[in-house]
């Protein structure tokens, strides 16, 4: 068999992304909390990085540690001794208070709370250890969703001693008569008529366990008539049923702090945007990004390049490093440089908004209408504004926000605008008798918006409006 060489060409287009494009974009993604936390990771692994520090900085030490009385301290000194102090020297946190009322220890679970209740019952080993496994089988809301015999047979199989269903069964009762009121049920209608079942005998306390015990369907679908003719009741009396149900808790559970690393999440503005009596627009980033500099004892000296071999190897880590921290140094900038860009055009362009903070003054604009203002690529503008939130002086909202689509044709009406027309007419209809979507274009129509029943439906979704039948009172 022969063999042959053979020369051929191909070509191919490809695009690489440079280093430095790859970290603006990575960093123009972020928020104010995470660029603080990367420029305080960069700087802690880059050596040639430094922090340069502001004016007065040594005043501002000074003062703060001239300055370093706790709130306690703080208010103690208004008095002339501790006996003066409005409240016990034996602890400064409120949960710490001799209060009249007994109150929940912070940050008590679900399960902690049920169990400590667990002591109020005369109950053996075995019987507590399966309340125990039962309440640590309840979800996050109080219900429980495991058969009997399905937790019988896991809890036989992890202990090795053999556990009976109706031990289970038994002992859920018990869980069942804990506080709050509902834990242990096995879905909605349950856990309300658990919660029906410890109130006093009443009329409209025995009419709402009929209505959810026997027509719970009719119910969740409000169908008035229907239930006035199943139970052979007046309006009132129905009318008073149905408000009792609605004070009823459908997550019992759901108060209770389910895990130690609940925090709450505070959302950090990104900019902030003021505009003066003249009607001037002010905008700023908020955040405390130190201003960064290069240390002068990584500055490579171009001689040990030629130097000996431990000389150049110096010389090329503190010419990677440098350049590295010369980099990110002029990335953060053009970070800084794009939002405050994007963020000026977004303002000039939603004026009146800042200026009324009413929603319907937001006017129709796109990706691209920015994009045309700055000169930015789509991509960049979506990344600087993804995740990004505005603090003005009628609040803090996301910046997404302002981009909104123009829902008719040569109009410069904003999906803004339809969304709160729609709120304000549902918000004044008859709840006896709510408006179908076809009612709620028509009522738009007669106002100027001129929009398919589609779109009403669509803009009503996503209020998290329901349908008419379900927005209809009894």
């Amino acid at each position: 068999m022969k063999e042959s060489l053979e020369l051929s060409q191909q070509q191919r287009l490809q695009q690489r992304l440079h280093p430095e494009q790859m970290l603006y974009g990575r960093l123009l993604e972020m928020s104010t909390p995470e660029i603080e936390d990367e420029v305080r990771r960069v700087v802690d692994e880059n050596p040639a990085l430094t922090e340069r520090a502001p004016e007065g900085a040594e005043a501002t030490a000074d003062m703060d540690e001239t300055f370093k009385e706790s709130a306690e301290q703080l208010q103690r000194a208004d008095y002339a001794n501790d006996d003066d102090v409005p409240f016990p020297r034996y602890g400064s946190r409120s949960h710490d208070w001799d209060f009249d009322m007994p109150e929940a220890a912070p940050g008590e679970t679900l399960a902690e709370a049920l169990k400590s209740q667990l002591t109020d019952f005369n109950l053996s080993t075995s019987d507590r250890d399966i309340a125990e496994y039962i309440i640590d089988n309840l979800d996050d809301n109080g219900y429980l969703t495991r058969s009997a015999a399905a937790m019988a047979d896991d809890m036989s199989a992890s202990t090795g001693h053999e556990r009976d269903a109706d031990d289970f069964r038994r002992m859920l009762e018990i869980v069942r008569m804990l506080e709050p009121a509902g834990v242990g049920a096995t879905d909605l209608r349950d856990c309300m008529l658990l919660q029906l079942s410890r109130m006093k005998p009443a009329p409209d306390v025995a009419l709402a366990t009929k209505i959810l015990g026997e027509h719970f369907d009719a119910f969740t679908k409000r169908h008035s008539d229907r239930l006035r003719a199943a139970l052979d009741t007046d309006e009132d009396s129905l009318s008073a049923a149905i408000k009792l149900i609605l004070t009823l808790d459908p997550k019992p559970g759901g108060h209770a702090d389910n895990s130690t690393d609940n925090r709450t999440r505070y959302i950090v503005p990104d900019f902030n945007v003021e505009i003066d009596a003249n009607g001037r627009a002010t905008v700023w980033l908020t955040g405390r990004t130190p201003e960064l500099a290069i240390e002068e004892s990584f500055i490579p000296d171009e001689k040990a390049a030629t130097a000996s071999r431990r000389e150049r190897e110096a010389y090329a880590f503190v010419r990677a490093r440098h350049d590295e921290a010369q980099s990110f140094i002029k990335m953060l900038n053009a970070r800084a440089r794009t939002l405050m860009a994007v963020m000026k055009s977004i303002v000039a362009r939603q004026k009146d908004f800042f200026i009324s903070a009413d929603r319907a003054d937001i006017h129709p604009m796109i990706l691209r209408d920015i994009a045309a203002d700055t000169g930015y690529d789509l991509s960049v503008i979506s990344r600087a504004t993804a995740g990004k939130y505005v603090a003005t002086p009628a609040g803090v909202y996301p910046v997404k926000m302002f981009f909104n689509e123009r829902p008719i044709d040569d109009n410069d009406t904003s999906s803004h605008e339809i969304s709160e027309k729609i709120k304000d007419v549902i918000a004044k209809e008859d709840k006896r008798a709510p408006l179908s979507d076809e009612a709620l274009r028509a009522a738009l129509a007669a106002e100027g918006y001129d929009i398919a029943r589609r779109t009403v439906a669509k803009y009503r979704e996503k209020l998290g409006l329901p349908v008419a039948r379900l927005r209809k009172n009894f």
